[in-house]
């Protein structure tokens, strides 16, 4: 329990030295500033407290929270089916695979026109735009995980008689894990950028929208500290996926840890 509790307060001492050195700098640089543009860290930390650790913060969340969950939820739940499919069957894969890669091309926020034109400006629209972008890393690395199946389990899977369902679901899902995790790991990002960037249309609410209208009302500090929020919200969703992605592919870790193995 000591060894666990040193190595969290080693790690997390690693990780947050350069942010808290930047803070300082920033703190230091800006304390005298004059500027409307460039307020002081002083003032936008204010602004901060006052804007997302307050019940008024909360609210603005909820809708951005829910519309994260809602859409990421949903890239990772077709990504993954999908790209099971696709990975099982070389053929279908190869058939589709120019018109897969004709619509990865487009930016999912590049959608926004047409989304608003077919299902109008709400939360169902904004929870299709962020899936529709962190889909594709999901997808694609669901397919290149399925395929990368040791070829020697499924065969002895087959020779004791085990079905199809039975396979994907104990060998080739499990095999196809971590790089399903690595892929939506980039899809998280991406719904947050998505996120942000359907709550500047026609929203009543959400760090987006907040944003947006700080910065047309030229509450510069406000905006600045709606900035910060979206880091702090980032870094904490980031951190709540590598804890679920611990929990869920200890395995992993530990079967490479055997095999002396790098760890991810």
């Amino acid at each position: 329990m000591m060894r666990t509790a040193r190595r969290w307060l080693y790690v997390s001492a690693i990780e947050l030295w350069l942010p808290v050195l930047l803070a300082a700098a920033w703190w230091f640089a800006s304390r005298d500033s004059a500027s409307a543009y460039f307020p002081a860290l002083r003032d936008i930390l204010t602004s901060f407290r006052l804007d997302w650790l307050s019940s008024a913060g909360a609210q603005n969340l909820r809708p951005s929270l829910t519309v994260l969950a809602a859409g990421f939820g949903s890239a990772v739940v077709v990504g993954v089916a999908v790209g099971a499919v696709l990975g099982l069957n070389r053929g279908f894969e190869r058939a589709t695979r120019p018109l897969l890669e004709l619509l990865r091309a487009v930016p999912g926020v590049a959608l926004l026109p047409v989304f608003i034109a077919l299902i109008g400006i709400g939360t169902d629209m904004k929870i299709l735009l962020v899936a529709s972008g962190a889909v594709w890393p999901i997808l694609l690395n669901t397919i290149d995980g399925v395929r990368s199946t040791e070829p020697l389990l499924i065969d002895m899977a087959v020779s004791y008689g085990m079905g199809g369902g039975r396979r994907l679901r104990s060998i080739i899902l499990p095999a196809a894990a971590p790089q399903i995790f690595a892929g939506a790991r980039t899809a998280l990002a991406i719904s947050v950028i998505i996120m942000v960037v359907g709550e500047t249309v026609g929203a009543q609410g959400g760090i987006g929208y907040f944003l947006l209208a700080a910065q047309r009302s030229f509450q510069i500090t406000d905006m600045w500290a709606t900035i910060i929020a979206l880091g702090v919200l980032g870094y904490l969703l980031n951190l709540l996926f590598r804890l679920i992605e611990a929990v869920v592919l200890r395995w992993h870790r530990l079967y490479q840890a055997r095999l002396g193995g790098p760890r991810r």
